[in-house]
This record gives structure tokens, C-alpha cells and sequence, in this order.
């Protein structure tokens, strides 16, 4: 009896594993990006590190250590990570590799392709770091990023992200009437006030688009467009006069009239058009026309000189006459 309670606790040793494995194929994984293609390069080791332990957290739980081990060399391409890689399959292969995990061959990466001077480096980047045109967010995760293993304290950090900031969030921050004293308070602050100033220009512009377009907007009780039946251009005076700025808020504004609007240019065509007919042309006597645009001008001319030719050949002249105009 002992015997048979022996067997069959190992063999619920046994199956345990196998129903686990089995639930974790069975159940619905996240969708995960695949990490970047690592070439080498010092400074994306630690990006392609993380983005390996983020895909192999969600999508290969059930997998064992030797296969994603293989999965992650499959992404160290080119560059002088592809003679790293293949030393380590060859390693591998012959059982003299030291990287029996995952977690191991990410540590043997990073020495191989660390940064000399890593402190350094981050140190002239946040000099270097400014924000730019880019929004206060991202400024904000682009110093954060450089800032971790900097060595930099906590007031030589605010001096640097208040030197890379925009001027006018700089010049407002500097306005306020108590300073924050950590660096998580100034970027929180420096991001709201990127925000609302932002959503302002937004605003601004959105109202300037509907005012060209002619679309009315509300603004303090007062619709702007077209004055209300029996209202003048003026607007209207309250009793006692104006008092600072009434004036300029209960106006009411209304669009200048246009040409077209009003009649006047229509009035205007006609008038000239009336005139033009008036008109008699020295050239050909007709009405309607300048001589300077008249279009018989040139026929008669022809006519002139043909008649001129005509005459010169009656008195015995065979060479026709030169005319200044170059003609013929």
C-alpha cells in the first residue's frame, strides 16, 4: 500500500508540470514588439536588453533557457555583434559556454559592449540637451534618461533641465512665488505650464481661422458679425457715458462692405463704359476707342503707303521710299 501511495505522489510530480506548460500554452498572450536588431553599438545595448526582457516576460513564459537564449542571438545581426555571436554559439556547441540562462548571456553582453566612459558621456549630453520644438514631455524623458548615471546631484540637476528649457517656460517658472526644491517638482510644473501654453496658441488660432471664415463667435454675451435690425455701426451708448473699456467690449463689430456689396463698383464700370463710348479715334473717325488702340491703324497705314509707292513710280522713282517706322 505504501508502495502505491509512493507511485502515485510521483506521478502527480510528474503531471504537474506538464498541466502548468499546458495552461501556459493555452492561455492568450499580450501582444508584445519585437526588439530592435542589435548591431553592436554601445549605446543601444542597454535598449536592446530590456526590450529582449520585456518580449520574453509576456511571450515566452513556457519556454526553457536554451531556446531563448537562440531567440535573443537571433537579433544580434552585423556589425561586430555578429562575430560576437557566432564565438558564443561556438562556445556553446563545444559545452565550454559559461551562459547557461537568458539573464547570463545579457550580463556577458553588457560587459562586451559597454561604454568606456559612460559617466562622461551622460555628463555631456545634459549640457548638451535642450528642448527645443519638441514638447516639455518629451524634453522631460530625454533628461531623465541621460540624467540616471550621470553622478549629477540633486541641484546641479535643476540647473541643467532650467538651462535646456524654452525661454518663456523658463522666464514663467522663474516668476512663480515659491520655488520647488527637487527636480521631480520643477519637470512636473515645466510639463503643465508646456501643456496649457500649448493648448492656448491652439485657441488663439482656432478663433483666428472661424474669423477669417466669417463664422460668429460668442464672446461675452456679444454675437460678433452682422449688427441686429436697427443697431448702427456705432454701437450704442449706455446713459452716462462710457466708462475704461465698455466701449471697446459692447461695440459691436461688423465687416467693412466690399465694392460689389455696396454698388459702388458696378456704378464705377458703368461710368467708364459710357465715357470709353463718347470717345472718337483721329485715325479712323470711328466712336468706342482711343487712336492709340485702334485696330484699323495699321490696314490704313498699308493703304498710305501703297498709295505713296504709286505716286513715285508716276513720276519715275523706282526705289520705294524709307520710312522711319521700319515698315515697308
Amino acid at each position: 500500500m505504501e508502495d502505491l501511495l509512493h507511485f502515485m505522489a510521483q506521478q502527480s510530480e510528474a503531471i504537474c508540470p506538464l498541466q502548468q506548460q499546458l495552461v501556459a500554452q493555452n492561455t492568450p498572450k499580450p501582444e508584445v514588439a519585437a526588439p530592435p536588431k542589435f548591431d553592436g553599438s554601445r549605446e543601444a545595448v542597454v535598449g536592446f536588453v530590456n526590450a529582449c526582457r520585456l518580449y520574453a516576460e509576456a511571450r515566452l513564459g513556457g519556454v526553457d533557457d536554451k531556446r531563448k537564449i537562440s531567440w535573443a542571438l537571433s537579433y544580434v545581426q552585423g556589425g561586430v555583434a555578429e562575430v560576437w555571436k557566432d564565438n558564443v554559439l561556438e562556445e556553446i556547441n563545444k559545452g565550454t559556454s559559461e551562459v547557461e540562462m537568458m539573464e547570463e548571456l545579457f550580463e556577458k553582453m553588457r560587459e562586451e559592449f559597454r561604454e568606456f566612459d559612460e559617466e562622461s558621456r551622460k555628463m555631456d549630453k545634459l549640457r548638451l540637451l535642450v528642448q527645443g520644438s519638441r514638447t516639455c514631455d518629451k524634453y522631460v524623458q530625454e533628461f531623465r534618461r541621460a540624467a540616471r548615471g550621470s553622478s549629477y546631484e540633486e541641484r546641479a540637476l535643476i540647473e541643467e533641465f532650467k538651462r535646456g528649457l524654452n525661454g518663456t517656460i523658463r522666464h514663467r517658472l522663474a516668476e512663480t512665488e515659491s520655488l520647488p526644491s527637487m527636480i521631480m517638482d520643477w519637470q512636473e510644473r515645466a510639463v503643465k505650464l508646456d501643456r496649457n501654453m500649448r493648448q492656448s496658441r491652439a485657441e488663439k488660432v482656432l478663433a483666428g481661422t472661424m474669423r477669417s471664415q466669417g463664422t460668429s463667435v460668442q464672446q461675452e454675451g456679444v454675437r460678433q458679425g452682422w449688427p441686429p435690425q436697427g443697431a448702427f455701426r456705432g454701437g450704442w451708448a449706455p446713459r452716462g457715458g462710457w466708462r475704461g473699456g465698455e466701449r471697446r467690449k459692447m461695440q459691436i463689430q461688423t465687416p467693412r462692405l466690399t465694392g460689389v456689396e455696396t454698388g459702388r463698383e458696378r456704378m464705377a464700370v458703368d461710368r467708364t463704359a459710357t465715357r470709353r463710348a463718347q470717345v472718337v479715334c483721329y485715325r479712323c473717325g470711328k466712336k468706342g476707342h482711343y487712336m492709340s488702340k485702334c485696330r484699323e491703324g495699321e490696314r490704313i497705314r498699308i493703304l498710305e503707303l501703297e498709295k505713296e509707292i504709286e505716286e513715285l513710280k508716276e513720276k519715275g522713282c523706282h526705289s520705294p521710299p524709307v520710312t522711319h517706322g521700319g515698315g515697308l
